[in-house]
């Protein structure tokens, strides 16, 4: 039983997914959920390590400044966990229903774009005029 399921249904590993080795289309909606979140998760990362380097840097004397940037952090990680899981299924969800494979490039372009957007929410602070 278990000889008959073949390597597709293995999901690539982080370094991978990261590195862009995954060269065959991605056809399952895990695949492409999968792809699309860790290049959320991982550019939201990388975007608020930024974020906080500068926030450590300028409020290091600071009583109480300092340590924002470990709030800073803790965001890099919630907000893809929260919004990118459920954005990275729902764009997964259409490319499956629609029978589209998708490129692992485009999951890169999905998943970074997803950062994009949040950070240009949050750069604006349209949502604090609501």
């Amino acid at each position: 039983m278990l000889s008959d399921l073949d390597d597709s249904d293995e999901l690539d590993t982080i370094a991978d997914v990261m590195g862009l080795r995954a060269q065959k289309p991605l056809n399952t909606f895990r695949e492409m959920w999968y792809h699309i979140f860790l290049w959320a998760l991982f550019s939201s990362i990388f975007i608020h390590t930024c974020a906080a380097l500068v926030a450590f840097v300028t409020l290091r004397k600071h009583k109480f400044g300092r340590f924002f940037s470990i709030l800073i952090l803790v965001m890099g990680f919630l907000s893809p966990a929260v919004s990118g899981i459920v954005s990275s299924a729902v764009i997964a969800f259409v490319h499956r229903a629609s029978s589209l494979p998708m490129s692992p490039i485009y999951a890169l372009v999905w998943g970074v774009g997803q950062t994009i957007v949040s950070a240009c929410l949050g750069f604006t602070r349209i949502l604090a005029t609501l």
